[in-house]
């Protein structure tokens, strides 16, 4: 994921006011509009662009998982048959594929 100027700006200041103009042909121009807020300079907004990219890539396994994780819908029928219905099986077989995508994408 490639974080922009802008989001490093509002992850710095979130209350921050400015005007972010992007252009394909040149470097993104920033019109600073708070005058209660210092603007931070290129290299504070760089190591915010590397620390939230670094943030980013650290919950990788994060994103993998949901994308493979059973659906909430099964997991409230293992739910239900569970508790309701006393059956152990569909939650256990549920849990263990969990387990098997964690395994298969671990905390770094």
């Amino acid at each position: 994921m490639m974080i922009t100027k802008a989001e490093a700006i509002k992850s710095l200041h979130p209350t921050a006011e400015f005007i972010y103009r992007h252009n394909a042909v040149k470097e993104p121009e920033i019109t600073w509009i708070s005058t209660d807020i210092t603007q931070p300079s290129d290299d504070e907004i760089a190591a915010e662009i590397a620390k939230l990219e670094t943030e980013y890539n650290a919950t990788q396994y994060q994103r993998d998982r949901a994308a493979e994780y059973p659906s909430i819908e099964s997991l409230v029928v293992a739910l239900w048959e569970s508790v309701v219905e006393e059956r152990l099986a569909p939650a256990i077989e549920l849990q263990a594929k969990r387990q098997a995508i964690k395994d298969k994408y671990p905390k770094e």
